[in-house]
Protein backbone atom coordinates (compact mmCIF):
# COMPACT_ATOMS: atom_id res chain seq x y z
CA UNK A 1 0.00 0.00 0.00
CA UNK A 2 1.13 3.48 -0.85
CA UNK A 3 1.82 5.83 1.36
CA UNK A 4 1.00 9.36 1.23
CA UNK A 5 3.21 12.48 2.14
CA UNK A 6 1.82 16.55 2.52
CA UNK A 7 4.61 18.79 1.13
CA UNK A 8 3.78 22.26 1.70
CA UNK A 9 5.60 25.16 -0.52
CA UNK A 10 6.05 22.30 -3.26
CA UNK A 11 5.84 24.26 -5.94
CA UNK A 12 9.64 25.26 -6.27
CA UNK A 13 12.56 25.74 -4.51
CA UNK A 14 13.32 23.01 -1.85
CA UNK A 15 9.33 21.65 -1.62
CA UNK A 16 9.69 21.02 -5.22
CA UNK A 17 12.77 18.68 -4.74
CA UNK A 18 11.14 17.32 -1.41
CA UNK A 19 7.90 16.61 -3.41
CA UNK A 20 10.14 14.85 -6.31
CA UNK A 21 12.32 12.66 -4.18
CA UNK A 22 8.97 11.55 -2.95
CA UNK A 23 7.43 11.20 -6.29
CA UNK A 24 10.12 9.30 -7.65
CA UNK A 25 9.98 6.86 -4.43
CA UNK A 26 6.69 5.62 -5.31
CA UNK A 27 4.85 7.67 -2.83
CA UNK A 28 1.20 9.87 -2.93
CA UNK A 29 2.40 13.31 -3.11
CA UNK A 30 0.22 16.08 -2.27
CA UNK A 31 0.96 19.83 -2.32
CA UNK A 32 0.39 22.80 -1.06
CA UNK A 33 1.16 26.16 -2.94
CA UNK A 34 -0.45 29.58 -3.20
CA UNK A 35 -1.27 29.25 -7.25
CA UNK A 36 -2.48 26.55 -9.27
CA UNK A 37 -0.34 24.72 -11.77
CA UNK A 38 -0.30 21.15 -13.16
CA UNK A 39 2.73 19.51 -12.22
CA UNK A 40 3.79 15.88 -12.76
CA UNK A 41 5.28 14.82 -9.46
CA UNK A 42 2.03 15.63 -7.38
CA UNK A 43 -0.88 13.67 -7.42
CA UNK A 44 -3.05 16.96 -5.93
CA UNK A 45 -2.15 20.39 -5.43
CA UNK A 46 -4.10 22.03 -2.91
CA UNK A 47 -3.99 25.92 -3.72
CA UNK A 48 -3.57 27.60 -0.31
CA UNK A 49 -2.37 31.20 1.05
CA UNK A 50 -1.44 30.76 4.75
CA UNK A 51 -1.84 34.20 5.78
CA UNK A 52 -5.26 34.14 5.12
CA UNK A 53 -6.59 32.09 7.81
CA UNK A 54 -9.63 30.62 6.24
CA UNK A 55 -7.76 29.83 3.97
CA UNK A 56 -5.93 27.79 5.93
CA UNK A 57 -8.57 26.15 7.44
CA UNK A 58 -10.65 25.60 4.77
CA UNK A 59 -7.26 23.61 3.66
CA UNK A 60 -7.13 21.86 7.32
CA UNK A 61 -11.04 20.30 6.49
CA UNK A 62 -9.68 18.86 3.42
CA UNK A 63 -6.54 17.25 4.58
CA UNK A 64 -8.23 15.87 7.66
CA UNK A 65 -9.98 13.31 4.84
CA UNK A 66 -6.79 12.49 3.71
CA UNK A 67 -4.70 9.90 5.47
CA UNK A 68 -1.10 11.76 5.66
CA UNK A 69 1.88 9.49 6.87
CA UNK A 70 4.62 12.08 6.56
CA UNK A 71 3.87 15.86 6.64
CA UNK A 72 7.12 18.29 5.47
CA UNK A 73 6.41 21.81 6.36
CA UNK A 74 8.29 23.97 3.85
CA UNK A 75 6.38 26.77 3.10
CA UNK A 76 7.83 29.98 4.64
CA UNK A 77 8.22 33.70 4.27
CA UNK A 78 10.61 36.45 5.11
CA UNK A 79 10.91 40.19 5.36
CA UNK A 80 14.01 41.59 6.02
CA UNK A 81 14.08 45.04 8.12
CA UNK A 82 15.89 46.82 11.28
CA UNK A 83 14.14 45.68 14.36
CA UNK A 84 12.69 49.22 15.49
CA UNK A 85 11.19 49.43 11.96
CA UNK A 86 9.46 45.78 11.42
CA UNK A 87 5.75 46.49 10.35
CA UNK A 88 3.02 44.57 13.26
CA UNK A 89 1.33 43.43 10.64
CA UNK A 90 4.58 41.88 8.71
CA UNK A 91 5.67 40.19 11.42
CA UNK A 92 2.68 38.67 12.73
CA UNK A 93 2.35 37.85 8.77
CA UNK A 94 5.37 35.87 9.15
CA UNK A 95 4.64 33.80 12.16
CA UNK A 96 1.12 33.19 10.71
CA UNK A 97 2.91 31.54 7.47
CA UNK A 98 5.95 30.02 9.13
CA UNK A 99 4.93 29.03 12.48
CA UNK A 100 1.34 28.78 13.00
CA UNK A 101 0.36 27.09 9.57
CA UNK A 102 3.16 24.51 10.47
CA UNK A 103 1.04 24.10 14.05
CA UNK A 104 -2.25 23.61 12.00
CA UNK A 105 -1.23 20.89 9.73
CA UNK A 106 0.47 19.32 12.46
CA UNK A 107 -2.71 19.48 14.47
CA UNK A 108 -4.52 18.13 11.71
CA UNK A 109 -2.41 14.82 10.58
CA UNK A 110 -1.64 13.84 13.56
CA UNK A 111 -4.69 12.05 14.54
CA UNK A 112 -4.33 9.55 11.57
CA UNK A 113 -0.60 8.68 12.61
CA UNK A 114 -1.66 8.20 16.17
CA UNK A 115 -4.30 5.83 14.70
CA UNK A 116 -1.75 4.19 12.66
CA UNK A 117 0.69 4.58 15.27
CA UNK A 118 3.43 5.18 12.28
CA UNK A 119 4.41 9.12 11.01
CA UNK A 120 7.14 11.32 10.14
CA UNK A 121 7.11 15.45 10.48
CA UNK A 122 10.11 17.12 9.46
CA UNK A 123 9.60 20.75 9.86
CA UNK A 124 11.73 23.35 7.55
CA UNK A 125 14.01 25.72 9.80
CA UNK A 126 16.62 27.87 8.54
CA UNK A 127 20.26 28.92 9.57
CA UNK A 128 18.33 31.70 10.71
CA UNK A 129 16.54 29.34 13.24
CA UNK A 130 20.23 28.73 14.70
CA UNK A 131 22.17 31.98 14.90
CA UNK A 132 20.19 35.40 13.55
CA UNK A 133 21.44 39.30 12.38
CA UNK A 134 20.76 42.39 11.48
CA UNK A 135 16.85 42.52 9.93
CA UNK A 136 15.85 38.99 10.72
CA UNK A 137 13.82 39.28 13.97
CA UNK A 138 10.81 38.33 12.35
CA UNK A 139 11.94 35.65 10.57
CA UNK A 140 14.53 34.39 13.08
CA UNK A 141 11.62 34.69 15.31
CA UNK A 142 9.71 31.96 13.82
CA UNK A 143 12.52 29.62 12.97
CA UNK A 144 13.58 29.48 16.40
CA UNK A 145 9.99 28.84 17.42
CA UNK A 146 9.83 26.24 14.87
CA UNK A 147 12.17 24.38 16.54
CA UNK A 148 10.86 24.23 19.79
CA UNK A 149 7.12 23.31 18.37
CA UNK A 150 9.44 20.06 17.11
CA UNK A 151 10.96 19.46 20.33
CA UNK A 152 7.39 19.49 22.02
CA UNK A 153 6.17 16.82 19.33
CA UNK A 154 8.73 14.72 19.43
CA UNK A 155 8.64 14.79 23.70
CA UNK A 156 5.04 13.82 23.08
CA UNK A 157 4.54 11.65 20.25
CA UNK A 158 7.87 9.81 19.51
CA UNK A 159 6.06 7.05 22.01
CA UNK A 160 3.95 6.33 19.10
CA UNK A 161 6.53 6.09 16.62
CA UNK A 162 5.50 9.88 15.10
CA UNK A 163 8.99 10.87 14.88
CA UNK A 164 9.37 15.09 14.41
CA UNK A 165 12.49 16.76 13.67
CA UNK A 166 14.04 19.89 11.98
CA UNK A 167 16.07 21.03 8.97
CA UNK A 168 18.17 24.43 9.24
CA UNK A 169 19.07 24.73 5.27
CA UNK A 170 21.73 27.31 4.50
CA UNK A 171 22.11 29.34 1.16
CA UNK A 172 20.56 26.82 -1.33
CA UNK A 173 21.38 27.61 -5.34
CA UNK A 174 18.31 29.02 -6.03
CA UNK A 175 17.08 31.70 -8.64
CA UNK A 176 15.70 33.40 -5.47
CA UNK A 177 19.17 33.39 -3.81
CA UNK A 178 20.86 34.28 -6.47
CA UNK A 179 18.25 37.14 -7.24
CA UNK A 180 18.24 38.67 -3.66
CA UNK A 181 21.94 38.29 -2.83
CA UNK A 182 23.98 38.88 -6.41
CA UNK A 183 27.06 37.98 -7.50
CA UNK A 184 28.89 39.81 -5.12
CA UNK A 185 26.62 39.11 -2.11
CA UNK A 186 27.17 35.37 -3.25
CA UNK A 187 30.73 35.87 -3.16
CA UNK A 188 30.99 37.09 0.51
CA UNK A 189 28.57 34.39 1.79
CA UNK A 190 31.37 31.88 0.00
CA UNK A 191 33.96 33.12 2.39
CA UNK A 192 32.11 32.39 5.15
CA UNK A 193 30.60 28.57 4.13
CA UNK A 194 33.57 26.12 4.90
CA UNK A 195 32.51 24.06 1.69
CA UNK A 196 32.93 27.07 -0.42
CA UNK A 197 29.86 26.53 -2.07
CA UNK A 198 26.06 26.79 -2.03
CA UNK A 199 23.75 23.61 -1.35
CA UNK A 200 21.67 22.26 -4.54
CA UNK A 201 17.84 21.87 -3.45
CA UNK A 202 18.29 18.25 -3.89
CA UNK A 203 21.07 17.73 -1.10
CA UNK A 204 17.97 19.46 1.44
CA UNK A 205 15.41 16.89 -0.64
CA UNK A 206 17.92 13.56 0.26
CA UNK A 207 17.96 14.32 3.64
CA UNK A 208 14.59 14.93 3.99
CA UNK A 209 13.11 12.24 2.36
CA UNK A 210 15.57 9.78 4.83
CA UNK A 211 13.79 11.37 7.63
CA UNK A 212 10.43 10.99 6.64
CA UNK A 213 10.63 7.32 5.79
CA UNK A 214 10.68 4.07 7.69
CA UNK A 215 14.53 4.21 7.41
CA UNK A 216 14.16 6.78 9.95
CA UNK A 217 13.59 4.49 12.73
CA UNK A 218 14.85 6.46 16.14
CA UNK A 219 16.00 10.17 15.23
CA UNK A 220 13.51 12.88 16.51
CA UNK A 221 13.68 16.10 18.11
CA UNK A 222 16.30 17.25 16.27
CA UNK A 223 17.47 20.34 14.12
CA UNK A 224 19.68 19.23 11.50
CA UNK A 225 21.71 22.65 9.83
CA UNK A 226 22.71 21.58 6.04
CA UNK A 227 24.57 24.43 5.71
CA UNK A 228 28.17 23.19 4.74
CA UNK A 229 29.24 24.39 8.21
CA UNK A 230 28.40 28.11 8.24
CA UNK A 231 26.63 27.97 11.60
CA UNK A 232 29.07 26.30 13.29
CA UNK A 233 32.49 28.16 12.26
Amino acid sequence: MKQTVLVTGATRGIGQSIARKYHENGWIVLGVGTSKKSLDYLDELFVCDFANVHQLEELCSKVKNENIDVLINNAGINKINNFNDIDPNDFLKIQQVNLYAPFRLCQTVLPYMEKSNWGRIVNISSVWGKKSKKGRASYSSSKFAIDGMTIALADEFSQKNILANCISPGFIDTDMTRNNLGPSGIAKILERIPTQRLAQADEIANFVYWLGSENNSYISGQNFAIDGGFTRV
